[in-house]
């Protein structure tokens, strides 16, 4: 990477890299105080937290705003820069693909999105897909992208790895990234172009550690610690015929039906009698090991399997099997010790804060990996409950450690809780759908008093505000009725 870099075939992706700590406090909307899984609460705490529709919309003005004054602005690629905003899955890449496009659309901005993503998924009660979303044929995305009036490519697992794009100058992170995911992710900004001369990541979800880190390992000269031992692949096939899950007759069954040309139809009756047995001859443990160490075999065979030259069919056969049937391998029942934690809290204050621009240094040193992991055995670890109380205390300790001002809570009331207020009142629904705007308007600015009036036992302050301050009602008014409206 590092000669590379000097000769300019590549760019350095860690030259300008910014990274946004996202802070929040969540509430306890319940008067009891029951226990869950304190480890896994944290985790879908916060993805909740990330996910949630003002987190988004927060992140996504960040973006465009960022993207409008520090790239567009600046003629970044002469005029020609494209942005990929990364996200941690599907139904996070369509709500950025439309918070994104809201926020154009608000600012009048002649730019648009694109998401990509596999398959069909369920968003906002109807089946959508890329086409659906973007108004053209997935396979047009890459070309789309090059042309205008698109600049934000909005991914979940795609586009991540070897997607080459000379005109993408700027990425968002909000995914976890690590080891050479991280590098793959990153390095999509590296392609070379006549007028590009730097690049940028914003960052969202990781520090400069993690990503130094991975960085670090394939900067200068990269060596393997030891080799990956192919007698490991004969220990992991005798264990795995061991657990009788499968037979030899059903393995070269499927592969010959495979190799064949056969239709799913022929091999998934192979594959579902497998996992019968393993689903009834197998304890939790010993379905946990042998999907480990299928998954293991599987790694590890297509590592050798590129390098070296093999005889042994018998190999090769297992791999396909494997391939096939580990996907329909049922993970062991465990009790969701979170279930019903969502709805016990509430989200009482957000905020997104970049830190300074950076440019993250790798160490002028030769880096040492370990070869492919050849163990398969994994564990299931024991819950540690606690009550929610101290879970909360705990997160908000953690994510929220800053000093909070009213304006974060009032900024949510303002442009979430009183716009859902005002949109489920009848007369200004009545009068959205069948009235002109002028007349909406004057049912909105009714609707608004009500609610205000409402909050008047929960948020005195604000309500004398908005009683007292002409300026202050205007802006409110004005700012609900965007939201609620238009």
């Amino acid at each position: 990477m590092k000669q590379a870099i000097q000769e300019r075939f590549i760019l350095d992706v860690l030259q300008h890299y910014t990274p946004v700590n996202s802070y929040y406090r969540l509430t306890k909307t319940i008067e009891g105080d029951p226990e869950f899984d304190a480890k896994k609460a944290q985790r879908k705490l916060r993805h909740y937290v990330e996910g949630h529709d003002h987190a988004i919309r927060i992140k996504a003005e960040i973006m465009v705003d960022h993207f409008q004054e520090q790239v567009i602005a600046l003629n970044k690629i002469g005029g020609q820069a494209r942005a990929m905003v990364v996200t941690s899955g599907i139904q996070r890449a369509i709500q950025y693909y439309h918070a994104i496009s809201d926020y154009l659309q608000a600012n009048k901005s002649r730019y648009q999105a694109i998401v990509a993503f596999s398959g069909e998924h369920e968003y906002g009660g109807r089946q959508v897909t890329e086409a659906t979303l973007n108004g053209f044929p997935s396979n047009s995305i890459a070309e789309k992208i090059q042309t205008d009036p698109y600049r934000f490519l909005v991914v979940a697992d795609k586009f991540q790895t070897g997607y080459d794009e000379p005109l993408l100058h700027t990425m968002y992170v909000d995914k976890p990234l690590s080891g050479i995911k991280a590098v793959q992710t990153l390095s999509r900004l590296n392609r070379a172009h006549p007028q590009k001369h730097d690049v940028f990541v914003l960052d969202f979800q990781n520090d400069t550690d993690t990503i130094q880190k991975a960085f670090s390992d394939y900067y200068r000269t990269t060596t393997l610690s030891e080799e990956t031992d192919p007698n490991k692949l004969h220990d992991l096939k005798a264990d795995l015929d061991g657990f009788q899950v499968y037979s030899d007759e059903q393995v070269y069954e499927l592969v010959d039906l495979y190799l064949t040309g056969a239709d799913r139809d022929y091999l998934d009756p192979i594959l579902d009698a497998c996992v019968a047995v393993y689903k009834a001859e197998l304890d939790e443990d010993g379905q946990v090991e042998f999907k480990g160490k299928s998954k293991a075999f599987v790694r590890t065979y297509n590592f050798l399997a590129s390098i070296l030259l093999y005889s042994n069919a018998s190999w090769e056969r297992l791999s396909i099997f494997l391939n096939f049937l580990i996907p329909k391998l049922p993970a062991p029942k465990e009790e969701d010790l979170t279930r019903g934690i969502l709805e016990t809290i509430d989200i009482e204050s957000y905020r997104a804060e970049k830190r300074a621009t950076m440019q993250i240094v790798l160490a002028d040193e030769n880096a040492e990996i370990d070869p492919v992991p050849t163990e398969g055995v994994g564990h299931r670890p024991e819950p540690e409950l606690d009550r929610l109380s101290n879970i909360l205390r705990a997160f908000n300790d953690y994510f929220g450690n800053i000093d909070w001002t009213d304006g974060d809570r009032v900024r949510r009331l303002i442009t979430e809780e009183i716009p859902a207020r005002v949109a489920a009142d009848v007369a200004f629904q009545n009068a959205r759908q069948n009235s002109d705007r002028q007349n909406a308007k004057i049912e909105h600015d009714k609707a608004l008093l009500r609610v205000m009036t409402s909050l008047l036992k929960d948020d005195t302050q604000l309500f004398k505000e908005f009683s007292d301050n002409p300026l202050f009602r205007r802006w409110v008014a004005d700012t609900v009725f965007t939201i609620t409206y238009e």
